[in-house]
């Protein structure tokens, strides 16, 4: 079975004899990619009305949800690097073809669902910055298809590149709210130490719920397991083993990134609003309008604006590159990039062109709503089939999962699936 993003497979030369940091520095990139959907516009709205209601008490759960990726990301790599198939198409090899259809499909509503959070996120950040209407704001994202196309022509490393000075800009825009908003640094401290009152709130619980469904992206697992193989590794024991290192660096690393992003939402959120007994703010687009008065600064806001264009953009550019890697994995269909990323992209702009059309921008903010819960839909028939694929002897052999991390993996899996279910019958309830 031949490579997924055969153009970029074994493209990256690793070097030999070379200091750690030098094979490090390798490596570094495919986490990048990865974390960029834990921190998607898809997240913002679940942590900043977790912020605003419920003051720091939810950030244990962004830190649980985190480590829940580390450990799930880390073994996506680690199928990839030493099977030389990616999540997909272990799925096919695996699996009878039914199987195979109805779990592509889900998969394919899945990055759909991610895509149309991107439009929405970027269209409103647009909006924001520059009073373009939502409409308009939807239709002008179908142009970044072009960009992804122009970076992949240079390789994957520009790729890897743009996606860490987004990240970098994410960060730094967070960074400076976060020093404009002054939180309670107790607050904060305490907020990440897990509390009972989150089992037993059933708001609060619901929130919970939501930041761990936005969190854990299903297509993130796919996208990891192909993109580590675009490094030029040795494929002998000691050559896998130190590959697995370094990638499980590379993306742990990334993902704490994204750890600060998310729970510096969320600490904006609580410093701003809840401090200021605004308990109702869950929309972004209210965040942004708020934080002026509060913070007695237009910065804030504009610096909220730019993070949020740089996550949608973002997340865009992994979105399509999983679109990819789905469709070749699972049905070993190969189409060209160009018409890959419209067809992904026209999935998206349609129903929020149509819902923008006839809603207004609150029926958008619904709409990004809906997406999350087409993501937890998927999210247990991608983490199941890898903790599966991973603990066995026969394909991964002395890689296979220790007793300890099978015992982890199948935990995280459980909370998983449980949490999800809940999460969407309590929305076919809430709607």
């Amino acid at each position: 079975m031949a490579p997924s993003l055969g153009e970029a497979h074994s493209s990256m030369k690793v070097p030999q004899n070379a200091a750690w940091w030098k094979k490090f520095l390798a490596f570094v990139g495919p986490g990048y990619l990865v974390a960029v959907g834990y921190m998607d516009p898809g997240n913002w709205a679940t942590d900043i009305a977790g912020g605003s209601q419920f003051g720091y008490t939810l950030l244990s759960v962004i830190l649980i949800s985190n480590l829940m990726a580390v450990v799930l990301q880390s073994l996506a790599g680690k199928l990839g690097i030493v099977t030389g198939r990616d999540l997909a198409q272990a799925c096919r090899e695996r699996f009878s073809m039914p199987v195979v259809i109805v779990l592509w499909i889900l998969c394919e509503l899945a990055i759909a669902a991610t895509d149309l959070a991107e439009v929405i996120g970027s269209a409103i950040a647009l909006k924001l910055l520059f009073n373009i209407p939502m409409l308009y704001g939807v239709i002008i994202t179908a142009v970044d298809v072009l960009v992804i196309l122009l970076l992949q022509n240079k390789g994957f490393r520009a790729l890897e590149s743009l996606v860490i000075v987004l990240m970098a800009t994410i960060a730094l825009c967070f960074g400076i709210d976060l020093f404009l908003a002054k939180p309670d640094m107790g607050g904060v401290m305490h907020g990440f130490v897990p509390s009972a009152e989150i089992l037993q709130n059933p708001a609060m619980l619901y929130i919970a719920i939501g930041i761990i469904g936005a969190t854990v992206m299903p297509h993130n697992l796919y996208l990891h397991s192909s993109i580590v193989q675009t490094r030029q590794i040795e494929q002998t024991p000691k050559g896998k083993k130190e590959a697995i290192l370094y990638s499980t660096m590379d993306s742990t690393i990334a993902l704490t990134l994204a750890l600060f992003i998310n729970a510096a939402i969320l600490i904006v959120s609580a410093a701003v609003f809840h401090s200021a007994g605004m308990t109702q703010v869950a929309e972004i687009t209210d965040a942004y309008h708020l934080l002026t008065p509060l913070l007695g600064t237009t910065i804030a806001s504009i610096l909220f604006g730019v993070a949020l264009l740089a996550s949608g953009q973002n997340s865009t550019l992994t979105g399509t590159l999983s679109g990819q890697i789905v469709m070749e994995g699972f049905l070993n269909i190969r189409i060209p990039a160009w018409l890959r990323r419209l067809v992904t992209r026209l999935i998206a702009i349609i129903p929020a062109v149509i819902v923008t059309a006839i809603a207004g921008e609150h029926g958008t903010e619904e709409l990004l709503i809906l997406s999350q819960v087409v993501l937890s839909l998927q999210l247990p028939f991608a983490v199941i089939p890898l903790v599966m694929f991973t603990s066995d002897k026969k394909s991964m052999g002395a890689f296979a999962n220790k007793l300890w991390l099978k015992i982890i993996s199948w935990i995280i899996a459980g909370v998983i699936v449980v949490l999800n279910v809940y999460l969407i019958i309590q929305t076919i309830l809430l709607f």
